[in-house]
């Protein structure tokens, strides 16, 4: 409901009224609007976060609404509804179509009950009705939008029984619409609405949808568990709620006791915004985008001059919009335990339960990659003889003097290479990993496990971006011990993945380690893709995908080779997007068909990296 309020600072007035008038006036429409609420539910503990963009867009609407809020709190149960939205979301339905059936049906179900309870709302109703039809409907909607159609005539047929008209005929076409409408207005209890609700979406926006997916008692039987499992963030809005069901089941449930295009106030709100030049208050937004990054993926693990630091220097150029976020997981580090931390417990498990099932594929793995780095740090550690044209000598080949142009008489000592190396491992977390996130992290653990056994020192990392933020989670630390390398199993998939800026980011700890010899691993799928969703106000609104994408990635690659490090990709993605990985790492990435060659293939690097001569 509530999308931007919090966000905005009004640099001359509201409808008029200087900055300090504006913000009481603000705090006078936000408690007017919950008085309405109030004493209409007859419930003082309701709570609602009034729409202030759709006071300025319609003061009758906005009111209104906070009307309908209380009267469906009064005749309904609106945790009911919201667990009923937010499982039908859960499997497929589309939130705007689901929202404005629901809506409709709700009008239906209250609209006239609260009118005969308290006649002073009919003219609140029918200005609110009034304010709709003149700014949505400039033009009619075509019979094949049946959802736009149908909300226009539910609309009009209203509005004609407000002001005692005789009712328009419904086009034979709509019809079978209107009579399920009618069905909803008829509902006794929270189940029949929700049930009129169902039919009513079925029937106009998604035929197949009880076929396909499943009929209102399946819906309903979907389980809390299967729900928490769910990934919600892509669906849920800019509010920056605790990422907990119940805020977004009670967020669907406000939104459907409404009777707004939330859509279209957006718009004229940004319109608005435009013409009176509102200036955005980044503190306050950033503020406020750090607690719900905190919230989700744990504390951060720098002190706050350090994260300030690290940001001047990165996050330049076209990733000048961008914050970046350092944490060990909200595992580790929880700010409460929210549902996004049962989730992430049930991921673990997941991660787990597969390096069960693969235990012995992977113990192979791991003793297989650890021999062949160990004979090659071995060999090129161990002091060699070699023959030379001073040194001790040999008087065995005395003989070929004034005989070969042979003149190596002597032999020396040749001391191993002694070349401390240090690795860095960069997993690609994002949500399209989802279905292959146990075995990348497998992959991860493997090498991790055969790098701690040779003794290098490693860090291992995974990346994913939300909203402004790159959040870089630390699985494990240079130093730390082998045991630490379990961490890895804390390794979760979700929303975006800004590889440029997570590359640039790794390297910079990498480059600053003291080790001779640098190597960088990165397990991704080839598809670098930040595209702007949920993200308020940022400064480059050019979407982090395709080749934008690409060639910002690949020249971070390029950086990083220049300054000494070695990279080596590790495609862990859809065989398609096989090209896009080449572009970025050129002729040093690996394709892993199968677990099973992991260590073959990631080995035969390695082993080439501590073999190469400085």
């Amino acid at each position: 409901m509530n999308k931007h309020p919090s966000r905005i600072e009004h640099t001359n007035e509201i409808s008029g009224f200087s900055e300090g008038e504006g913000s009481e006036i603000q705090l006078e429409m936000e408690n007017r609007i919950r008085n309405l609420l109030w004493t209409v539910s007859g419930d003082y503990a309701q709570e609602m976060k009034p729409d202030i963009s759709l006071y300025r867009r319609s003061r009758p609407l906005a009111l209104y609404d906070g009307i309908k809020q209380g009267a469906l709190a009064k005749f309904y149960d609106k945790k009911y509804l919201g667990l009923y939205l937010l499982k039908k979301l859960y499997l497929g339905a589309d939130e705007q179509l689901l929202t404005k059936m629901a809506q409709l049906c709700i009008e239906e179900a209250i609209g006239d009950r609260i009118c005969l309870e308290r006649p002073g709302i009919r003219n609140m109703q029918r200005e609110a009705i009034l304010d709709i039809l003149d700014q949505e409907y400039l033009v009619i909607p075509g019979t094949g939008n049946i959802p736009e159609m149908l909300r226009l005539m539910v609309l009009r047929k209203r509005l004609d029984r407000l002001e005692h008209k005789k009712e328009a005929p419904v086009l034979s076409s709509m019809k079978k619409y209107m009579d399920l409408v009618k069905e909803a207005g008829n509902s006794q209890d929270t189940e029949a609405l929700a049930f009129a609700i169902d039919r009513l979406y079925n029937k106009a926006c998604e035929p197949d949808f009880e076929k396909e997916k499943g009929s209102f008692e399946q819906v309903m039987a979907v389980t809390m568990e299967e729900l928490s499992e769910f990934d919600w963030k892509d669906l849920l809005d800019e509010e920056l709620y605790e990422e907990s069901l119940e805020d977004y089941a009670q967020q669907l449930a406000d939104q459907i006791a409404g009777m707004e295009d939330s859509q279209v106030t957006e718009e004229m709100e940004e319109q608005r915004q435009t013409r009176h030049k509102i200036k955005i208050l980044p503190p306050e937004a950033l503020e406020k985008a750090h607690r719900y990054v905190e919230l989700n993926f744990g504390k951060t693990y720098l002190k706050e001059n350090e994260e300030k630091k690290i940001n001047q220097l990165m996050c330049k150029g076209i990733h000048g919009d961008c914050s970046l976020y350092f944490t060990e997981g909200i595992l580790k580090n929880p700010v409460m335990r929210n549902y996004q931390y049962e989730y992430a417990v049930r991921l673990k498990n997941k991660n787990v339960w597969l390096y069960h099932d693969k235990h012995r594929v992977v113990k192979r793995n791991v003793a297989q990659l650890t021999e062949m780095l160990r004979k090659s740090l071995i060999l090129r550690s161990e002091n060699q003889e070699i023959l030379s044209d001073r040194g001790q000598i040999l008087p065995a080949r005395l003989w070929r003097i004034g005989r070969s142009r042979d003149a190596l008489l002597f032999k020396k000592e040749q001391q191993g290479d002694q070349t401390d190396f240090v690795v860095d491992v960069l997993i690609d977390a994002s949500g399209s990993q989802m279905n292959r996130q146990g075995h990348v992290a497998l992959q991860a653990y493997m090498i991790s496990k055969a790098l701690g056994n040779v003794k290098i020192p490693h860090r291992v990392m995974s990346y994913c971006t939300f909203w402004d933020y790159t959040i870089l989670h630390r699985l494990r630390e240079y130093d730390d011990p082998d045991s630490a390398s379990e961490n890895i199993f804390n390794y979760v998939t979700s929303s975006n993945n800004r590889d440029g800026l997570a590359i640039k980011a790794a390297g910079y700890g990498l480059l600053g380690r003291r080790e001779e010899k640098k190597i960088m691993i990165i397990l991704s799928d080839g598809r670098p893709y930040d595209v702007i969703v949920n993200r308020p106000n940022a400064k480059n609104p050019k979407p982090y995908m395709g080749q934008y994408a690409v060639n910002d990635t690949a020249g971070e690659v390029r950086r990083l080779r220049n300054a000494g490090v070695s990279v080596l990709g590790v495609f862990a993605g859809e065989e398609k997007d096989l090209a896009t990985e080449k572009k970025i790492f050129g002729k040093d990435f690996a394709y892993i068909r199968d677990i099973t060659d992991f260590s073959r293939i990631v080995g035969r690097y390695l082993t080439k990296q501590l073999e190469l001569e400085e």
